[in-house]
């Protein structure tokens, strides 16, 4: 879906007509939008929106299911592309690394398969809008250079990106927390409990050693 949208938008011209719009040039996004592609691009929202909903929905009764039957939390898993376990990590650390560049934040918290993605869709529109020759320009004080470089239907992939990045790698990692101190309260609670409890039974009768 991801792709297809990607797709969508550059046949379209739509960040470039959104360029126009914002800068108060109608005229000029409408004669840059494509209307056999951009029509495209409401079903692909429509079914992303209902699909996202509907997921979300079910993910949230299998979550609300798993904490009333007190589900059992592997603490480690080693497959072919990673090794996680659940470990306390700092949700702005995740954040500040995603700022960076996108996909670092989901590094940190060891989601592999997502910073993956995340970093190449991050070089491939870095490439394409031009952004480090225009960063570079900017910083040599050459801004009509850098705003002639840039390729705008590419650089506004960014905000989507960086917006996605952000609050996907902060959330999970408080997620992530919350479950590492579910695991850790279970076990303590299977592995000690019992235990306290015995000797602290001992010890009301005046028997604890």
């Amino acid at each position: 879906m991801v792709g297809w949208e990607f797709f969508i938008n550059l046949a379209s011209k739509l960040n470039t007509a959104i360029m126009y719009s914002l800068t108060g040039r109608f005229e000029l996004a409408k004669e840059v939008i494509n209307l056999n592609w951009f029509l495209l691009y409401i079903a692909v929202y429509v079914i992303s929106i209902w699909g996202t909903y509907g997921l979300t929905v079910d993910l949230n009764k299998l979550s609300i299911l798993a904490d009333r039957e007190d589900s059992t939390l592997i603490p480690i898993k080693i497959s072919t592309l990673e090794i996680c376990y659940l470990d306390k990590r700092n949700p702005w650390v995740a954040a500040a690394l995603s700022v960076l560049a996108p996909g670092l934040g989901h590094l940190y918290t060891h989601r592999v398969p997502t910073s993956f993605f995340l970093l190449v869709k991050f070089i491939v529109i870095a490439y394409f809008s031009h952004l480090m020759p225009a960063i570079h320009y900017t910083f040599m004080g050459a801004f009509e250079q850098a705003t002639v470089v840039v390729d705008p239907q590419w650089l506004l992939f960014f905000p989507s990106l960086y917006g996605f990045a952000i609050y996907d790698s902060y959330v999970n990692t408080v997620e992530y927390n919350r479950l590492f101190g579910m695991e850790q309260s279970r076990f303590i609670r299977d592995n000690y409990q019992g235990e306290y409890m015995y000797r602290s039974l001992e010890c009301e009768f005046g028997k604890c050693s």
